[in-house]
């Protein structure tokens, strides 16, 4: 969202920006004939899950004001009462200053409906209704008595669902705007036309990863397929007046939430919204944003219970300091706009931060497990034995000298390499320096054991072993 509006602004003009939108469709639509869709299997499930747990946080904090009746703007999210770099508690307490008692309650009542709807005893008889839907209903029942009696509990206008209702066929197709082809010679149209592309594609394998491990089935998606039709979507989408669609993962996993077995769900989820608009609208109008935003509080609580954070606690530190790491970048920025300059950018921001912390928690794992230390015991004295690992790298090179450094003068000796695929040549080089100078002036009795002739880094290029 951030990044459309940054774009509208620069752009300057709807139609010019629309140019930009179908330039993004069709850049979608080479990357899934490319075949590009499998980038996201190189980010690690850790990332993944923190990425699903922060958009559960930022869920609830966008949604909290609705819930209060503090709709101050069309996002009416917290986010919006967060100064950038100070804390002011007086701003940040404002939903609970404005507390409308009547959506309070509506959204309360809307949490109690759902949460019931869950209950084995009444899930099993009516699975097909979803508890959203049917919380909705109840809800605007309740609302529509309220005004009908001239409670003081009624919700008013400004609390509702506002979409425009056009009276007649004519009226309903002005509502759409499009494109000014003049557009598609705007370099910086053409500019945001590749933006829009990437990080919109980016953020859909993102989530399709995260969906797929919400898939009670555990089915995969086909990431290249996926792109292929969202660029096909947005290209048409930008030729009406649309704006660029990407996956999401508050819908799908409403979605799954919900029962929903396959994209049909998302197909009707589209059908409805149109023939909604088009023949209703004055029904939607009447739905609290509070219930709404109860629909999304408890989503956003699945997406973020205690319970990940304590699997991924008791899985460990290479599993969790990815995780962790991802929470609190995309929650710094995107929700304390703790960098303002990447307000809106915190998923991207969040996700590269866990890959490196992923990444640096793997190269710390191999800093550790590079060799095994140890003393066996024998009737003609003991032998200090060191185990090198299936891959030693250059980062093991500190370690395994001060190792050698630290072997007593007048020892035995054993360097086993019989489980090693590859050694790096400056381990290599290290070990050979023992061999040949140190072990000798240590008087320490060294034996080599399981090296190969050279350790091969590719097919062009090897390094050779000791001899």
């Amino acid at each position: 969202a951030a990044l459309v509006m940054g774009a509208i602004v620069s752009i300057g003009d709807y139609s010019l920006f629309l140019c930009a939108v179908v330039i993004a469709g069709v850049l979608q639509i080479i990357l899934g004939l490319a075949k590009l869709g499998g980038i996201a299997n190189y980010i690690p499930s850790s990332v993944i899950k923190g990425m699903l747990t922060s958009i559960g946080i930022l869920i609830i904090a966008k949604q909290l004001p609705h819930a209060f009746g503090y709709d101050k703007d069309e996002k009416g999210n917290i986010t919006e009462l967060l100064p950038y770099g100070q804390e002011d508690l007086h701003e940040l307490l404002q939903p609970l200053q404005h507390v409308e008692v009547g959506v309070l309650l509506l959204c309360l009542l809307s949490i109690i409906i759902m949460v019931l709807w869950e209950k084995p005893v009444i899930k099993k008889r009516v699975k097909f209704i979803p508890g959203a839907l049917v919380a909705v209903i109840v809800v605007v029942a309740v609302n529509e008595i309220w005004i009908r009696s001239g409670s003081l509990l009624a919700v008013q206008n400004e609390h509702l669902v506002q979409i425009k209702v056009a009276k007649s066929a004519n009226e309903f197709f002005s509502f759409f705007t499009l494109p000014n082809l003049d557009g598609f010679l705007n370099s910086t149209v053409i500019v945001y036309g590749v933006i829009i592309a990437l990080i919109a594609s980016l953020e859909t394998l993102l989530s399709i990863e995260a969906i797929d491990n919400l898939d009670p089935e555990r089915r995969v998606t086909n990431t290249n397929r996926e792109l292929f039709a969202q660029g096909v979507g947005n290209t048409v989408a930008g030729l009406v007046g649309g704006l660029p669609v990407t996956s999401v993962i508050v819908r799908s996993s409403a979605n799954v939430n919900s029962g929903a077995q396959s994209k049909l769900s998302t197909i009707i989820h589209g059908v409805l919204l149109l023939v909604s608009i088009i023949l209703i609208p004055f029904l939607l109008n009447m739905i609290p944003l509070s219930s709404l935003a109860a629909i999304l509080l408890i989503t956003g609580y699945k997406l973020a219970k205690p319970s990940v954070f304590r699997n991924f606690w008791k899985a460990g530190k290479y599993q969790f300091v990815p995780f962790i790491v991802t929470v609190i970048v995309i929650i710094a920025i995107d929700l304390f706009k703790a960098v303002p300059v990447l307000s809106g950018k915190g998923l991207l921001v969040g996700v590269l931060s866990g890959i490196v912390a992923a990444a640096g928690a793997v190269l710390y794992g191999n800093l550790k497990n590079s060799y095994s230390f140890h003393k066996e015991e024998h009737h003609e004295g003991d032998t200090i034995r060191i185990q090198l690992a299936e891959e030693v790298s250059f980062l093991n090179k500190a370690a395994i000298r001060q190792t050698l450094d630290d072997v007593p003068g007048n020892s035995r000796v054993v360097i086993d390499a019989s489980a090693s695929r590859y050694i790096d040549f400056d381990v290599i080089e290290q070990i050979k320096e023992f061999r040949d100078i140190k072990a000798p002036l240590k008087e320490i009795q060294l034996q080599l054991v399981g090296f190969k002739e050279a350790y091969r880094i590719d097919n062009l290029s090897h390094v050779q072993s000791v001899h």
